[in-house]
């Protein structure tokens, strides 16, 4: 009897590291511009960056 097993693929994982690793880089930019457009700029970075990370995932997973 085959059982199914669910594990992510190589390139998912580091798709999603690679994203999280630039997630981390806009919320520093946040941090660092925090009275100036930069913060503004730094936060969309960031949401955008962690969404694709958890999309990258979801995608890849076998």
């Amino acid at each position: 009897m085959a059982t199914q097993s669910e594990s992510t693929t190589d390139k998912g994982v580091g798709l999603a590291l690679a994203l999280g690793a630039l997630a981390t880089i806009g919320a520093l930019l946040m941090f660092a511009g925090a009275p100036d457009i930069t913060a503004a700029f730094g936060f969309a970075a960031a949401v955008l960056f962690s969404s694709l990370a958890v999309v990258a995932i979801h995608l890849y997973w076998d």
